[in-house]
């Protein structure tokens, strides 16, 4: 099993620091505002990696955390009239509530700042004992870069060149220009905790690190997060970590691609987010994981008009032929191997390869729609197979017909079509089945299938 691992810039063979062992951390969502479409991506990548490394025979224990409180949490309290932490678990719960509907699961802790305080005051305290860290006049904490010599190397950035174009705010009093806030000295109205510096909150990267140490000790085997975490939070982790520790902090370091909305960035100031309540409204989980899933974990995702109705189109069709195969009374075939388990371990051991894994499903509908046609057991394999295997995707979970019910679209057979067929059935009402079938098989030409039972005639597309 082989991991893209951004640190060293080449995949690596997957071995865990403690034998069987897996501790697994991925940065989680600072709690501003509510969940949008790269929220939920990050948190699907890296419930399908602990997924899959579970399926592998793997002990994993799997962690997420929440910033909730930061200079934008603080303003939005404000805004809303709200203190702080009434405003941060408001929104805690919000997307707590559109997580569960997308599907995605819970990780084995859930860490959040403001539960950690002590963890962070304890760190920041060492940090300053060991001679990496200094506070200033006002109260606040900073890290010294320079203190630290192995700077730059997860960005692939020299500190000389990262110097270009910063400078020292009038109102900072730290003591070089890359040094960062470990901790914040509290301005007038804002929320705060008594620390030996004064009153103040933790900084934006002290709080992964003390929480990684708090809860999994030194070092971790996975530590993931989006691309743009690179530089400067994760960044700012190693530095952290490794001038308390002296250890390497993480062993594999895992980043995700970003979502671009018809080409250019998402982000707020070019209102084009897209909020993960709004396409869950729109879309089936399962369609819109599938289209997030399409694509390799650390390329982008453009998000077109046709994206999502192309993935529940496909999503539709898959649950369509799982229906029909488990309601057709056919039994498994005993030893016949469909297959699918080690295609789908190929796949997703090659640096979790879900692309090739969705690109796979195709085909092995395809076999099970023959399979079904003659009534042969091998079809239940394939499907069961899919099932089990897609699990770990977090796809195909839902029940097929409560999926068809509520998500497939009845299909708009053109009127042209219909009037065809409405021609055809008053010829045989007449009688003149010659015409009838000369109808029928232009229908069919053009590519679809005209149906008569003794509640009439209808028409559906082929394939």
């Amino acid at each position: 099993m082989k991991i893209y691992n951004t640190l060293t810039r080449r995949k690596e063979e997957f071995v865990p620091i403690c034998g069987n062992k897996v501790n697994m951390y991925a940065c989680g969502i600072t709690v501003s505002g509510e969940a949008h479409i790269g929220h939920a991506y990050q948190a699907l990548i890296y419930d399908v990696v602990r997924n899959f490394l579970i399926k592998k025979g793997y002990d994993v224990t799997y962690a997420r955390n929440y910033t909730d409180v930061d200079d934008k949490i603080i303003a939005k309290s404000h805004e809303m009239g709200i203190p702080c932490m009434e405003y941060a678990n408001m929104m805690i719960d919000n997307i707590d509530r559109e997580m569960r509907r997308f599907g995605v699961g819970d990780p084995d802790r859930w860490l959040k700042a403001t539960e950690n305080i002590q963890n962070i005051i304890d760190f920041i305290d060492s940090l300053i004992k060991k001679g990496y860290a200094y506070s200033t006049e006002d109260g606040s904490v900073y890290f010294s870069v320079e203190s630290f010599p192995g700077y730059g190397a997860l960005s692939n950035r020299k500190i000389d060149d990262m110097l270009d174009g910063v400078r020292i705010s009038n109102d900072e009093q730290k003591v070089a220009p890359l040094d960062f806030a470990l901790w914040k000295a509290a301005k007038e109205g804002e929320i705060f905790w008594e620390s030996p510096w004064g009153k103040g909150r933790p900084g934006w990267h002290i709080e992964c690190s003390a929480m990684n140490h708090a809860c999994f000790g030194d070092q971790v085997d996975i530590h993931g997060g989006g691309r743009d975490l690179i530089f400067p939070h994760h960044e700012n982790e190693i530095a952290q970590s490794e001038a308390l520790t002296g250890k390497p902090f993480v062993k594999y370091w895992m980043h995700n691609g970003l979502i671009k909305v018809n080409g250019q960035k998402m982000s707020k100031s070019l209102g084009n987010s897209l909020l993960l309540a709004d396409l869950l409204d729109k879309y089936s989980p399962d369609a819109i994981k599938f289209a997030m899933l399409e694509t390799s974990y650390r390329n982008d995702i453009n998000v077109t008009d046709t994206l999502f109705p192309d993935a529940e189109k496909h999503v539709g069709e898959f649950y369509k032929v799982i229906d029909e195969v488990l309601s057709s009374g056919l039994q498994k075939v005993d030893g016949f191997d469909s297959g699918i388990d080690n295609d789908f371990d190929q796949a997703l051991s090659d640096d979790f390869n879900t692309a090739l894994a969705l690109a796979n499903l195709y085909g092995y509908f395809k076999l099970a729609k023959n399979y079904l046609k003659n009534n042969d057991g091998r079809a239940v394999n394939i499907v069961k197979d899919v099932i089990n295997n897609y699990a770990v995707l977090e796809l195909f979970t839902m029940d097929s017909k409560t999926y068809l019910a509520k998500y497939a679209k009845a299909e708009e057979i053109p009127q042209d079509i219909l009037d065809l067929a409405s021609t055809m059935q008053q010829a045989r009402l007449n009688k003149d089945y010659q015409t009838a079938d000369k109808i029928r098989a232009e229908i069919t030409n053009l590519g679809y299938q005209v149906m008569i039972s003794k509640d009439g005639v209808t028409v559906k597309k082929l394939g």
